[in-house]
């Protein structure tokens, strides 16, 4: 069961991504992962990729589908995966399918957690980070017992700069126009499913397990 997951932003994709992997005992895979994973373990990938990284710039398309290509290959990805946060333009998307090919393989399911502009910014205005220990929580959804004091140390708690609503309007303007393509490129695939991201977290877990059968 080869999975790629879709949406934007905070829209809550990594939280079900990891749900699945959970579920049906598959790896959940981030391209971040991967990078550290291969920079960390000296590999010639990880080299490459660094030498991208160390002068802030971007990992070619390239390079990261022969990672991606790379750690999906790997034994633990056997019975399928969860990829997260990749592909996220076209080009890397006919790149990963040409790859997957070669391979005999190809991407079973595209999930895409659907969720309005205006949910999101409103979402993600509600985060709140500690400084201390790093907790996350939400002024709605996960308050802390104590106004702006994280529960686990006690520290103060901050708005990050990336979920102030300018950013995250300027990260919503990237994806749709980088991203968002590829929700008709994997409908013309076949292999798109759409579930409604507004709703509580295991009402979308559970509609994206009816998707993938139990």
């Amino acid at each position: 069961m080869k999975i790629i997951m879709l949406g934007a932003p905070g829209a809550g994709k990594g939280t079900q991504a990891k749900k699945i992997a959970e579920k049906y005992g598959i790896p959940h895979i981030s391209t971040g992962d991967i990078f550290r994973a291969n920079i960390k373990n000296g590999t010639e990938l990880g080299k490459k990729a660094k030498t991208y990284m160390d002068q802030g710039l971007l990992v070619p398309d390239e390079l990261v589908v022969d990672l991606v290509v790379d750690r999906v290959q790997q034994s633990d990805c056997q019975k399928g995966y969860v990829l997260d946060g990749f592909p996220r333009t076209i080009p890397q998307a006919e790149s990963l399918d040409a790859a997957l090919e070669k391979l005999g393989e190809k991407v079973d399911f595209a999930i895409n957690v659907e969720v309005p502009d205006e949910n999101i910014i409103s979402r993600m205005g509600g985060r709140r980070a500690c400084v201390g220990c790093g907790a996350t929580y939400h002024v709605e959804y996960n308050a802390p017992q104590k106004e702006n004091v994280c529960d686990a140390c006690g520290e103060g708690l901050i708005l990050r700069d990336d979920d102030k609503p300018e950013t995250v309007k300027k990260r919503l303007d990237v994806y749709h126009e980088q991203t968002q393509p590829l929700i008709e490129y994997y409908g013309r695939a076949g292999v798109l499913k759409e579930v409604d991201g507004t709703v509580a977290m295991e009402d979308v877990f559970q509609a994206i397990v009816q998707i993938l059968g139990a």
